[in-house]
């Protein structure tokens, strides 16, 4: 039954699951299966006809005066106090996508409809982590740029920020001994602001939900019973006696708000769909965004995400296959199906035979809610449970290269894994790093074991 669930496989907004395998390949373009997907399809035909409302602004960064009292002794570049254009998510592009910005960016923002300042807040700046693996089509594509984590300030039509390099330190030999130096970090080349405006997705026509139907903005949730019978009937033909009698390990299939009902715009994502052969970990992340959402504004956020990882860094999608809100409601990320092994940019050198989930926030010092939790030990449990894999075991991933693990070394992971473990990076924060220990043995509870 295992080697069997570790095939891709479609699912239906609703209970049907009796489609076609999806052949096992790597970076493969494919068409749209009737899945929660059709949505998403759906979804396209309609923003053609109207597309959905969004935008970008892009300022580019000029030299500040030094400000000694707010940063380093290096060099600052910025964007002085102006009106904007309303936007609700920011983040700062480089030409250079392999470039690291070392140093601080901070931004401040104008509410709407108070019209007072923020305090200066800020972004996080180290981001090339995330992203597709090295020598990837999508990471050595001419659209893609460096980036910072986006950060999500609300309604906003103002915006002050400061950039300002970090200072080296080096030791020098001279004649009177080793000495040390000081210096100025460079900035990366080509520093843009980003201001994204999310939108407001417009209501789909009562066509369009005839097509697609009445599922078309939820995948339910179903009971473990429910799950297994589903499983049962698309794998039967397949299966061998003893394997049809086994008791699959599955944890039942959690409710999750399609692409059609965060309110994606199609037409910005490229088109097809990217494949790797199975799903053997999940990776965990925050978006580092900040927590100054509520859960009403969660699928605005995810919209900003989204643009921002097409429009500003050049990616063909949002790099993440799910995020979960603070509410611990699940989203479907990246396009290609909830229930297929669709190739993410999520963890720098691991992007392949995995998954990325990512919860929306920032939780270095801020803990998780427990619904958040759960909700990650929900998907994992039902997710890999689809492809054969324990949430509670280890599993061998092959390295596509990154600061921890040389390109093409094997290396064994957790099942459900944090960013950090693939990666030296903060991701996904210090609190919610520590819940994963909890994550795996709930998962594999829910899955039976």
């Amino acid at each position: 039954m295992r080697g069997l669930l570790a095939t891709s496989i479609g699912v239906t907004c609703a209970a049907s699951l009796a489609l076609p395998l999806t052949p096992s390949a790597t970076a493969v373009t494919a068409p749209p299966a009737p899945t929660a997907e059709t949505a998403t399809a759906a979804a396209r035909a309609t923003s053609l006809a109207a597309p959905l409302p969004g935008s970008t602004q892009s300022l580019p960064l000029t030299p500040l005066a030094r400000d000694r009292a707010h940063g380093g002794s290096g060099p600052q570049q910025g964007v002085p106090r102006r009106d904007v254009r309303p936007f609700s998510l920011l983040g700062i592009v480089w030409d250079d996508p392999d470039a690291e910005l070392h140093g601080q960016v901070q931004v401040r923002t104008r509410d709407v409809r108070t019209g007072a300042w923020s305090g200066w807040q800020d972004v996080e700046t180290h981001n090339t982590d995330h992203g597709a693996d090295p020598g990837a089509d999508e990471r050595t594509s001419d659209r893609v740029r460096g980036a910072t984590a986006p950060l999500w300030v609300g309604d906003s039509n103002g915006v002050e920020l400061r950039v300002s390099s970090a200072t080296e330190h080096r030791t020098e030999d001279t004649a009177r001994g080793a000495r040390t130096a000081a210096s100025a970090a460079p900035l990366p080349s080509g520093l843009r602001l980003e201001l994204v405006d999310p939108g407001t997705p417009a209501p789909a026509p009562a066509s369009a939900a005839r097509r697609v139907g009445a599922e078309a903005t939820v995948m339910p949730a179903l009971d473990r019973a429910a799950t297994e019978r589903e499983l049962r009937a698309l794998y039967a033909p397949a299966l061998t006696e003893g394997r049809r009698a086994a008791k699959p390990y599955i944890g039942p299939r959690p409710g999750i708000v399609t692409r059609r009902g965060w309110g994606a715009d199609e037409t910005l994502r490229e088109s097809g769909f990217r494949y790797t052969t199975k799903v053997k970990a999940a990776f965990v992340h925050h978006t580092a965004s900040g927590n100054n959402y509520t859960c009403a504004q969660a699928p605005s956020v995810i919209r900003g995400i989204y643009r921002y990882h097409v429009k500003s860094m050049g990616w063909r999608d949002i790099g993440y296959n799910f995020l979960v809100d603070k509410c611990g409601t699940l989203y479907e990320g990246r396009a290609g199906g909830v229930t297929k092994a669709v190739l993410g940019a999520h963890t720098l050198g691991f992007n392949s035979n995995s998954m990325g989930i990512a919860a929306i926030g920032t939780y270095t010092s801020v803990k998780p809610s427990a619904a958040t939790v759960k909700a990650v030990a929900s998907l994992t449990a039902w997710k890999l449970g689809l492809f054969g894999g324990n949430p509670n075991g280890k599993t061998y991933l092959k390295s596509a290269g990154g600061n921890l693990y040389a390109k093409g070394k094997n290396v064994r992971l957790n099942v459900i894994s944090g960013h950090r473990d693939g990666f030296a990076t903060e991701c996904p924060g210090r609190q919610l790093y520590g819940k994963l220990g909890s994550t795996r043995t709930t998962a594999a509870r829910y899955q039976g074991r």
